[in-house]
């Protein structure tokens, strides 16, 4: 729906840019130009912290993704459309949108096939565990009880994420201790009421070494285990659990086609509440104290206003 037309040569395209681990610079860049009849033209209103983005701010690099040159921080942007193609029949300047951040074409069929990643896997799961509640383990968990789940446990170290959680979606909450995998396993699954057999689904969205094990030995035998976190490189795995229960093990990198749709619609109808985990709002100007405290785990998701706003 249309709000207000901006005028787009008074509009700033000031950038974040990280030039190299812990080294950003706010940077007046060239404003881009409709080059194809389908681009949209949008000026960001605010941008979301995610936790890929802390990744690259604080190591350069997630995996062999690695940064050689500067590279303009965020993706998690809704703005305003300023101008569009002569082909964009469904938006018009004024249009307030939320901006998928993938780059393909998305007309061609090769780039709308495919099914959903994560949410697939618990359209039909009655229990599943969330390891991690910062925003993305939040979030899992959220879409988990939208899709029909009955039990959705979320697992983290720090009692106030859990809280937030509790309040949120989860069912059940369980705060990890210091002992062994097979122990938190036990644990996580008694308070939950999951028995000797364990969960439908484990997602694990914190990339942490022990949360991982554990949730190997949390899902039950012929269930399925979703890598959604990103930590160290190589860890120590229990690979004969996984293979004495024959569960399902998935690797998750974004996210596939449809997904972003799907999460519109979520977010449209009320059914996952987005705005509850949203902490603070920052001027474009405090977007690396943003950073810091994302970082250092105080917050679960902080938005920058755009140079604009």
């Amino acid at each position: 729906m249309a709000t207000q037309t901006l005028d787009k040569e008074s509009l700033s395209n000031r950038s974040f840019i990280l030039n190299k681990p812990l080294d950003v610079s706010y940077v007046e860049q060239p404003k881009p130009t409709i080059q194809d009849p389908h681009d949209v033209l949008v000026a960001v209103n605010y941008t979301g912290i995610c936790g890929s983005d802390v990744h690259y701010y604080v190591h350069g690099a997630i995996g062999h993704y690695v940064v050689t040159q500067p590279m303009v921080l965020g993706h998690e942007s809704s703005g305003t459309v300023v101008e569009v193609g002569p082909a964009v029949t469904t938006l018009a300047p004024g249009d307030r949108v939320a901006l998928e951040p993938g780059h393909g074409c998305r007309r061609c069929a090769h780039c709308r096939a495919g099914k959903y990643n994560l949410c697939a896997s618990m359209v039909f799961a009655a229990t599943v565990v969330v390891m991690g509640a910062g925003p993305v383990g939040l979030l899992c968990a959220a879409v988990a009880r939208a899709h029909g789940a009955t039990t959705v446990v979320s697992v983290d170290i720090v009692q106030a994420k859990l809280d937030l959680a509790a309040a949120f979606c989860a069912t059940h909450t369980y705060a990890s201790r210091r002992v062994s995998a097979e122990e938190n396993a036990a644990a996580l699954k008694q308070v939950a009421g999951l028995g000797e057999e364990g969960a439908d689904v484990v997602i694990d969205a914190s990339g942490a070494e022990p949360s991982i094990q554990t949730s190997i030995h949390a899902v039950r035998a012929g269930g399925t285990y979703v890598q959604g976190g990103m930590g160290k490189a190589d860890i120590t795995f229990p690979i004969m659990a996984m293979c004495l229960k024959e569960v399902t093990v998935k690797g998750s990198f974004r996210y596939g086609p449809g997904d972003y749709e799907l999460a519109v619609e979520l977010v449209a109808s009320g059914k996952v509440d987005v705005k509850k985990l949203v902490s603070e709002e920052v001027d474009f100007d405090q977007a690396e104290e943003a950073f810091k405290k994302v970082r250092e785990g105080q917050v679960i998701k902080v938005l920058i206003g755009g140079p604009n706003q």
